[in-house]
């Protein structure tokens, strides 16, 4: 038994998951130093949706974001979120991109990498993986944790052995959706932990209402590291919250260490903000209540929030029962893939069109075309053979790593963007998201001449899990 750690959320995935990832750089400064304070294990602070969302709806570099955190926040390691191979963005990229974009992240301030694939391929994660341990990173590999008649404690426990021979430090069981329940998670950490010696971290959501007492029970389990939003921005889709875990383990072998007085701190300056984020119709009350149905259909709020807009759009919102429960029979027919960026927007967004058309696989998207072709990566199981030729027809499915057709692709990209370069690191916003990069570049511009002091939209748009 040993003290648990704590890594914060509240800089990365709490405001993603509650207000779409619109918190700003200005909001987060005031309280760096202090969160510097409090002994956190990690600050996530960086990844997942916060680089698309910079650019795209708040006008900021997120590279400049990464390097105030920095600046900030001298004794508490810096950590992100990596979507394998996807790296931030929604396709395969590759190799040379992933290697550079990874080079860049360390060299701005980031310290430990949590790289996941959405289907659960490690060949997907390979060359993440080496090009943190080449920048002398932390590789902290993750597992995307699902439910299904194919998965397991023992499939999962296998997977983070193969992660951990693969060059892991530390193994996190991801689980985005918060369908881990508390005594399925004693029973998961500990079939890891006789598996794999490395230290495993638990990510989980509150959807469900179940997400602190799994702590707990992982705890109890021996998990080594949590994580935890602070409680103005946690529970709903968000994190359980940081200060009834300290308070709950204090005093007890598993205790933290950290001191609800420092803590209190961060709440006094994140109450305020959630108000100010309810006031603007950013945080939805929708999103802070207990919802079951997570534990049915297994969609993360994000998803949930996708599928409400698309229905939403074609005037047909009375169908989400209907979409909800035809969800879990796509992911069947698509060999059980975890949901998860992208995997939830492509099951989901076909569900939807499924619903709607009145006629199952009628209207087939090029994503879930794409999915079932094996574009993405290996499916947990091997999707059936009538079901590929009913969706591809004669087209034939991949069955090596994905990125292996990709040739390199940095040289022609910095070509073609050299005109808006004031950084090395824009090569790589415009890798990933060319468009919206190229409308930060322009804005950008202009601000420094002083045409435009626009501040860019701050609605709500769909978003990333």
């Amino acid at each position: 038994m040993a003290k648990v750690k704590i890594t914060e959320t509240v800089l990365r995935d709490s405001h993603q998951s509650l207000i779409a990832t619109r918190m700003t750089t200005e909001e987060m400064l005031p309280i760096l130093s202090e969160l510097d304070k409090v002994g956190y294990h990690s600050l996530e602070a960086w990844g997942g949706a916060t680089f698309d969302a910079c650019l795209r709806f708040l006008n900021e570099d997120p590279w400049e974001r990464l390097r105030i955190i920095r600046d900030n926040v001298k004794n508490t390691k810096l950590q992100m979120l990596f979507r394998g191979q996807n790296i931030l963005g929604y396709r395969h990229y590759a190799d040379d991109v992933v290697e550079y974009f990874v080079q860049k992240s360390i060299a701005n301030g980031i310290d430990i990498i949590r790289i996941f694939d959405a289907l659960n391929d490690a060949r997907n994660l390979r060359t993440a993986i080496e090009a943190t341990k080449k920048e002398g990173g932390h590789v902290q590999a993750a597992i995307s944790y699902t439910t299904s008649p194919v998965h397991s404690n023992e499939s999962f426990a296998k997977y983070a052995k193969e992660l951990e021979n693969m060059g892991a430090d530390s193994i996190c069981i991801k689980d985005m959706a918060g369908l881990l329940k508390p005594y399925d998670a004693f029973e998961l950490v500990t079939a890891i932990k006789k598996q794999c010696k490395l230290p495993v971290q638990l990510h989980t959501h509150y959807t469900a209402g179940v997400a602190s007492m799994t702590l707990i029970k992982a705890i109890e389990a021996g998990v080594d590291i949590v994580d935890t939003a602070i409680s103005p921005m946690a529970m709903g889709t968000s994190q359980p919250p940081t200060e009834p875990l300290v308070a709950s383990l204090a005093g007890t072998p598993y205790d933290t260490g950290l001191d609800l007085n420092q803590l209190d701190k961060i709440n006094k300056y994140f109450t305020p903000l959630r108000e100010k984020y309810i006031a603007e119709g950013l945080l939805d009350t929708k999103v802070l209540k207990v919802d079951v149905n997570a534990l049915l259909y297994q969609v993360p709020g994000g998803m949930l929030s996708n599928l409400v807009s698309q229905l939403k759009q074609a005037g047909k919102s009375e169908l989400l029962p209907e979409v909800l429960a035809e969800v879990p029979k796509v992911r069947e027919d698509a060999g059980f893939p975890p949901l998860v960026t992208p995997s939830s927007q492509i099951v989901g967004t076909q569900a939807v069109f499924n619903v709607i058309g009145g006629e199952r696989y009628k209207m087939v998207t090029k994503e879930f075309k794409g999915l079932v072709r094996g574009e993405y990566g290996m499916t947990p199981v091997k999707i059936k053979p009538e079901f590929v030729k009913k969706i591809i027809g004669d087209e034939k499915q991949i069955t090596y790593r994905p990125a292996d057709d990709l040739k390199p692709e940095l040289e022609s990209i910095r070509a073609k963007m050299k005109q808006y370069e004031e950084q090395e690191e824009d090569v790589l916003s415009y890798a990933l998201f060319e468009q919206v990069a190229t409308k930060f570049f322009e804005y950008r511009k202009a601000k420094k001449y002083g045409l435009d002091g626009d501040n860019g939209d701050k609605q709500l748009g769909v978003h990333p899990v």
